[in-house]
């Protein structure tokens, strides 16, 4: 029977990247670590010795606890968190149940920028559209859920990112940006080695759209329409990343479980 307190690894891959993802908290200890160095998208290690810390951290927030195997280490600090009265579950399986399941996208940690405080810090040009939300809810989504986002003016980028420690990106001559045909939403599913069919579905749409190439994907014009309309709606940029969050949470359960959904009317009758 299984436990109340466990998540299947399947459970777990259909919340990551939507909202209502908890809290993925890696406690594997550092020799097992070293010895597959990969992170489930969203995971951040923590030491498993600091039970308070983490307590704090989580300020009430579900969350998901790994280790290597599931057994021990998972089960033990989960079982500490609930008597904090915090909703935690640990992984069936563990990183090693991750890992064997079909399609279970990791990151390796060697891809994973530094953070300044805890979290990772952006910087990039002011008044974004697409490339500019898009990338960031994919790092809030998949990589760093407390990331920060700067936006400045365009000529201030990489002053600002040296003056800040912050990463630039989508910004010409530098790491986090376009690539050939490619955009920086691109660059970054191949730099945190993310090419699920859904985010691959979703690339497409995005680079179409930031690209004037509309002819790669038809629901281009229609993100390029609601990004322009953002973009009026909105004087402050975070206040506009804030409302593009929630339009690429609809996009992203589209890519990976509406596409092939139409519509007609009246109700029933064939297309």
């Amino acid at each position: 029977m299984a436990s109340p307190n466990e998540i299947t690894p399947s459970q777990l891959l259909r919340l990551i990247g939507t909202p209502d993802c908890p809290e993925i908290v890696d406690i594997t200890i550092d020799p097992d670590f070293a010895d597959d160095p990969n992170l489930i998208p969203g995971a951040y290690r923590y030491a498993h010795t600091d039970i308070i810390g983490l307590i704090t951290r989580l300020n009430g927030k579900r969350a998901v606890i790994i280790c290597q195997k599931g057994i021990k280490l998972s089960q033990g600090l989960t079982a500490h968190l609930r008597c904090e009265g915090i909703e935690a579950e640990y992984l069936q399986g563990g990183n090693y149940g991750w890992r064997d399941m079909a399609d279970a996208p990791r990151i390796p940690a060697s891809a994973m920028p530094a953070k300044t405080d805890g979290r990772t810090l952006w910087v990039t040009r002011h008044r974004p559209k697409i490339d500019r939300i898009a990338c960031p809810w994919f790092i809030r989504r998949f990589v760093d859920k407390d990331a920060r986002f700067l936006f400045v003016s365009p000529a201030e980028v990489v002053g600002v990112s040296e003056r800040y420690n912050a990463i630039p990106f989508d910004i010409e001559d530098t790491f986090w940006s376009h690539r050939g045909s490619k955009c920086t939403f691109d660059t970054m599913l191949d730099e945190f080695n993310m090419r699920t069919p859904a985010l691959d579905r979703l690339s497409t749409v995005v680079r179409a759209a930031d690209t004037d190439t509309h002819n790669l994907a038809p629901e281009a014009a229609g993100l390029l329409a609601l990004s322009v309309g953002l973009s009026r709606q909105y004087r402050d940029d975070l206040e506009q990343l804030e409302a593009g969050m929630h339009m690429y949470d609809a996009l992203y359960r589209w890519a990976r479980d509406g596409k092939d959904e139409g519509h007609t009317w009246p109700t029933g009758r064939p297309s």
